[in-house]
């Protein structure tokens, strides 16, 4: 709503509705839609420090991908070791917690399940962002929100969330007050504000940095979050919990994001432009993009690009 009002004011600029473009987007808000419920239903199965520890793991399996599929170096050693140093601290924090040590196995299946999803998830957004031919960020942003749609009606359904608002409105009905009180809609239309901003700096970073760099980055705000909350609110956590988290802070710190891998051309003897032998290609997600063709013109005009 907020895009098509600005668009109708000429305020920015928005690509049109193609189903060559909504295709890729589709598997991705499916992707998305699917990591939310395991999300809700890992919450409900166990607790926030298990996710968290699972959450923490996502980064690993996302190199993997990141290195297989979208043409990046594998990490260095050094970041190998952030990634483990940011998954020994989320565990160390939820050690800490009677809960977590309580939980027997079965509580792990929807937490790692939501592992796998999410995992997938930030591989394939990386490759849509920048294999999909949109001209302004406006795009992604509109595509996801305009497909998010359904399944988010259909969380809502799920939680209880209509039969909340009947009865919520039936009461305020009955004793004569304002349905609509004007500082909820305030907090409603600063909430759209607010999560429209999220969805454009959200793709923009994903744009920016590779998938692992930004799947570390959203460990890192959620270690940051709890980190902060302890801190200012009366529940504190143990110190070793408050340790454990400022350890992922610090492999945050340490991480630098793997390089793209070297392309190479192929002369007509079939070696590539360094002498060695270029039979081996490289893997990718392009059939999910409709795309699995890649030209030597095109792989001539990269190397240029990279030298």
């Amino acid at each position: 709503l907020f895009i098509q009002v600005a668009e109708a004011f000429h305020a920015i600029d928005v690509d049109p509705i193609r189903w060559s473009c909504v295709k890729p987007y589709l598997a991705y808000t499916i992707a998305f839609s699917l990591g939310v419920y395991c999300n809700m239903k890992s919450l409900s199965m166990s607790n926030v420090e298990t996710v968290i520890v699972f959450r923490a793991l996502a980064p690993l399996l996302v190199s993997v991908l990141d290195a297989t599929f979208l043409g990046r170096e594998w990490p260095s050693p050094r970041s190998w070791g952030a990634l483990t140093i940011i998954a020994t601290g989320a565990y160390g924090y939820a050690m800490t917690d009677e809960q977590f040590q309580t939980q027997g196995y079965l509580a792990y299946f929807w937490p790692t399940l939501y592992l796998f999803v999410i995992s997938f998830e930030m591989a394939y957004g990386k490759k849509i962002i920048s294999g999909v031919d949109l001209k302004t960020r406006t795009g992604p942003v509109l595509y996801t929100n305009m497909l998010g749609w359904p399944p988010m009606l259909g969380f809502a359904y799920m939680g209880g969330e209509y039969g909340s608002l009947y009865h919520d409105v039936a009461e305020r009905g009955k004793s004569g007050e304002t349905l609509f009180p004007a500082a909820g809609v305030i907090l409603l239309f600063l909430g759209c504000v607010v999560g429209t901003g999220i969805g454009y700096s959200g793709w923009w970073c994903r744009d920016k940095v590779s998938a692992a760099s930004y799947t570390l980055i959203g460990v890192m705000n959620k270690c940051l979050t709890v980190l902060v909350n302890l801190l200012i609110w009366d529940q504190h956590a143990a110190m070793e919990g408050i340790a454990s988290l400022s350890l992922c802070l610090i492999g945050g710190a340490i991480y630098r994001q793997a390089p793209m891998r070297k392309q190479h051309v192929e002369d007509g003897n079939g070696k590539d432009a360094n002498g060695g032998d270029s039979g081996k290609q490289e893997l990718g997600m392009a059939p999910l993009l409709g795309n699995n063709n890649l030209s030597s013109g095109s792989i001539a005009e990269s190397q240029q690009k990279l030298s």
